[in-house]
């Protein structure tokens, strides 16, 4: 009997475009490893119906045929069927609450649970990821909400000129524009009130790059962190581009020296050391992984009590609510993307106007360049495509002839959470 996988329709909301694997890689895996492909019919998707159709894969709203199941985003709840293999970003391994009872369903249904964010090489890299299409789509939306907040403040500035990031066709559109800016800015300058204008990054992983591809396209100068405590001057043809790292932004409590390693595995012992940049910086574009045991990057204490009100905007692309940046109150959809924290009323509103900092946190990024951000996830998937159908379920894990890289990213296997993520349980019974 031939091999079947199934790909679903992404419904978490509207903006959900993205394929986990695209046409083209789909008849590649149809014609060379002899699998049925079956696909659900989806209007908004970024590849049309017919595009699968064309590449021999079978358009079908019933996709119980499949037992191996790949999507993008999390699978509604009542739609998990038993004795499935579910691919997709389930958004669960922090004990994320919101999802701990869709990880309870795929237990209960005796299913197994494959998660991309957990497929790493043997150095705990990576290798499926749209990481960098949020800081592409995150750097492009901060540039336009740049040009929204100075507005509220009475700048004109040429970044007004750019639009979101899902209102061009394509990231080459996007890029082009920047560009188009970015000239305009060496020739008229930004207003010198407002300079030198610093954009501080935050990070320096697949994120950050793709943040940094896109602020690139501005005429720039990279300065180190500790050039930016002694910067000065009004230069305004050009912004500042500066880089942390961890240890620019965190310092041990015992004031010993910093240590990345001891860092990741002990960072309850490590502070925010952050604070003294924050006074120079314009814009802030948070990149970093970060859990409840980190310290955060900036505060609501740090905004109330500032000296100086420099900055303006924080691009929360790591979007954790009320995590690395304290008041990231809620997530944000790109119709209505970013809010005002006054630090006086402990509050946000929406919009680009008003006292406090504007925060931009849109936690579905990669979305606004479905197109581009779905070729790019499949050509890293699909290697994997094959290995992932021709696996023995009917054994344990371990003999299930999956590649070392699945076996990683397999949080739940008929039903049990495996050995890696049996820490899940305390989430699971909370």
């Amino acid at each position: 009997m031939k091999k079947t996988i199934a790909i679903r329709r992404e419904d978490k909301n509207i903006w959900e475009k993205r394929v986990p694997l695209i046409p083209e890689h789909l008849k590649e895996i149809i014609e060379n490893h002899d699998i049925e492909v079956i696909v659900q019919p989806f209007e908004r998707r970024a590849f049309k119906d017919a595009e699968f159709a064309e590449a021999k894969a079978v358009l079908n709203e019933d996709l119980s045929k499949s037992k191996i199941v790949f999507g993008v985003k999390e699978i509604p709840i009542e739609l998990i069927e038993n004795d499935k293999v579910y691919i997709f970003f389930s958004h669960t391994i922090k004990g994320q609450a919101y999802n701990m009872p869709l990880l309870q369903k795929i237990i209960d249904s005796e299913s197994t649970l494959i998660d991309y964010e957990c497929i790493l090489d043997d150095k705990g890299r990576r290798l499926v990821f749209f990481g960098k299409f949020a800081g592409l789509a995150g750097m492009i939306d901060g540039i336009h909400a740049m040009g929204r907040r100075y507005k509220a403040l009475g700048f004109d500035t040429p970044f007004q000129a750019i639009e979101q990031a899902y209102n061009y066709s394509d990231l080459d559109e996007a890029k082009a524009e920047i560009k188009n800016v970015g000239e305009k800015i060496k020739t008229n300058g930004l207003p010198k009130e407002i300079c030198p204008f610093v954009i501080g990054v935050s990070g320096y992983g697949n994120v950050s790059k793709g943040v940094q591809e896109i602020l690139d396209l501005l005429p720039h100068k990279e300065i180190s962190p500790d050039e930016l405590l002694n910067l000065s001057g009004a230069e305004n043809n050009f912004v500042y581009k500066v880089v942390f790292k961890e240890e620019h932004m965190f310092a041990r409590k015992d004031e010993s020296e910093f240590d990345l390693h001891d860092y990741f595995n002990n960072p309850e012992n490590y502070q925010s050391s952050f604070e003294k940049y924050l006074d120079k910086i314009n814009v802030l574009v948070n990149a970093i992984f970060w859990h409840d045991k980190c310290p955060r990057l900036v505060t609501k204490h740090y905004v109330k009590e500032r000296k100086s009100e420099k900055l303006q905007l924080v691009v929360d692309i790591t979007c954790d609510i009320n995590g690395s940046i304290e008041f990231t109150e809620k997530a944000t959809e790109p119709d209505n993307p970013t809010y005002v924290y006054n630090p006086d009323e402990d509050k946000i509103i929406d919009g680009y106007e008003g006292k406090g900092v504007a925060d931009l946190a849109i936690d579905n990024l990669p979305a606004e360049l479905p197109n581009n951000s779905s070729r790019e996830f499949s050509e890293s998937l699909k290697p994997f495509v094959p290995a992932i159908v021709n696996a023995d379920y009917n054994s344990s894990l371990e003999e299930s002839n999956l590649p070392n890289e699945i076996k990683r990213a397999v949080i739940v296997y008929h039903g049990e959470l495996t050995e890696n993520y049996m820490y899940l349980k305390e989430f699971l019974n909370d």
